[in-house]
């Protein structure tokens, strides 16, 4: 089966999408990342001898999409205390 990589990004963790959009020009995916793929989409992939997978052009372009989208920080939590300064004083 074909990894489909853009069917089931949201079912990649933080740390895959990052391998990815870090390496895309990666056309064989190593077995430790097929396994990783493979275990949190929950979808066998065709793999060779070596436990590798390779990527179908659309995965290749998907992947370099997703690299050259500007970054966005998560948002950042912000803490407010009950009272406001000057309140009951």
């Amino acid at each position: 089966m074909e990894m489909k990589i853009k069917d089931r990004w949201d079912r990649l963790s933080p740390a895959t999408q990052r391998w990815l959009t870090e390496n895309p020009g990666c056309l064989i995916l190593p077995r430790t990342m097929t396994e990783t793929i493979c275990h949190e989409t929950g979808v066998s992939a065709d793999c060779d001898q070596h436990g590798q997978a390779m990527l179908s052009q659309e995965d290749l372009d998907f992947i370099r999409a997703k690299a050259e989208e500007p970054q966005t920080a998560p948002p950042e939590h912000r803490f407010f205390d009950a009272t406001q300064p000057g309140e009951g004083t």
